[in-house]
């Protein structure tokens, strides 16, 4: 396979219009005009985001011109392709916050050297009302409404903003101001680049291509997010994400291998071919685990990393520092296991503590002996220097106050 074949392949969804055409494409030795945008409504960056940096990444090393579009201006809106409410309103405070940190996590990924960075507030905030009422004519309010969450929101009688509308015109805007020939995104990102196709047809009679890229998995299996816990971040730690990466599902395994990394597709063929001849998933994991914590921070670290995981999480050691947690009177109340968790923010939801109970996740650790808990109605008797372990690398330390 090819470094056309592999880019257009590996890790790719979709290709708009198709992956024949666009391949053609590239052969001709043209340098196309690629970019990727995120908008800054968060301050991190996480594994899932960097599939399509890789992707953004591998086309500026075949030599084509590659943009790092940061989406200042469409922020101010917020993109509900994936929600099914509408987004806060951040300031331009709060989006200038954000994107403090987003360069330098994206360089874990991206040679910078190679990379053009953009801010689209440098052309949109310059349209007037005539320019949006123009741009608008290309659209129409049945392509939005169509869309399954904002069609699921209207027949549920729920708030439409909108200015939600204004979001895939914007974004359109973004590709044709660029003269974009490929638009790089994650499927839920479909409507919006197809905005540009539409304006670099209409307005230069240029077809243009949208490649989406595979959807990674959190550590939970559900869609990787911040809102459910299951992220590792570009800036954790080495030892949290070795320990994170370890925490997969074997299931996931393959996922990672092609998704979150660059090894080449020989080795995952190596690794899905020992799985399928019995090989224990805790090996091929390991490797995993320290192929991804040493791209993303480095190889001492990761050599760290992997021997405190096994030192501490398979040796059962605990920490040296455990962090420690007064029992205040009112906490005494609810000596629920479930509350206990979310209250010391070893689990983030309640939902999320039953479920780490049930699976038998949970170990109250005393002097006489170490306990599992499976019950998420259990009770507990606080005791002075109890300790709660939570998985293999949560752990908190009780003391009553007196």
């Amino acid at each position: 396979m090819d470094a056309i074949e592999e880019l257009l392949t590996r890790g790719v969804a979709n290709i708009i219009p198709g992956k024949k055409e666009l391949k053609e494409k590239l052969r001709t030795g043209e340098k196309l005009n690629i970019y990727l945008g995120i908008d800054p409504t968060s301050t991190r960056i996480h594994l899932g985001h960097a599939v399509a940096l890789r992707k953004l990444q591998a086309f500026s090393e075949l030599g084509h011109h590659v943009t790092f579009l940061i989406g200042d201006f469409t922020a101010l809106i917020g993109d509900t392709s994936d929600k099914d409410t509408e987004r806060p309103i951040l300031t331009v405070e709060e989006i200038h916050q954000n994107f403090q940190t987003y360069k330098k996590q994206a360089e874990k990924i991206l040679d910078f050297s190679k990379v053009t960075v953009r801010h689209n507030s440098e052309w949109l905030k310059k349209f007037s009302f005539e320019d949006i009422v123009k741009l608008t004519q290309h659209f129409s309010v049945g392509d939005f409404v169509g869309r399954e969450l904002i069609r699921k929101r209207l027949s549920e009688n729920r708030r439409v903003g909108l200015h939600e509308l204004l979001y895939p015109v914007m974004q359109g805007y973004d590709s044709y101001f660029m003269d974009t020939d490929i638009q790089i995104g994650g499927t839920d990102q479909t409507f919006n680049m197809q905005a540009g196709r539409t304006l670099q047809k209409d307005l230069r009679q240029k077809q243009s291509f949208i490649l989406t890229t595979v959807i990674l998995e959190g550590t939970d299996g559900r869609k990787m997010s911040k809102s459910w816990g299951n992220a590792i971040w570009l800036d954790d730690t080495a030892e949290d994400i070795y320990a994170k990466v370890m925490a997969i599902t074997d299931e996931l395994i393959l996922q990672f291998y092609i998704l979150a990394t660059n090894v080449p597709l020989t080795t995952v063929r190596e690794a899905e071919t020992a799985l399928k001849k019995g090989e224990h998933p805790m090996t091929i994991k390991k490797e995993l685990a320290f192929e991804i914590t040493k791209e993303l921070t480095s190889l001492e670290e990761a050599e760290d990393a992997k021997n405190n995981f096994t030192k501490r999480v398979q040796g059962g050691e605990r920490p040296e520092e455990i962090p420690v947690i007064a029992v205040a009177k009112a906490f005494e109340n609810s000596r629920g296991i479930v509350d206990v968790l979310k209250s010391t923010k070893l689990a983030t939801t309640k939902s999320e503590a039953k479920r780490l109970t049930e699976q038998g996740g949970v170990e109250i650790i005393l002097s006489k002996g170490t306990r599992t808990i499976t019950d998420p109605r259990h009770m507990i008797e606080f005791e002075e220097g109890m300790i709660i372990r939570v998985g293999k690398r949560k752990f908190i330390k009780l003391v009553l106050q007196k």
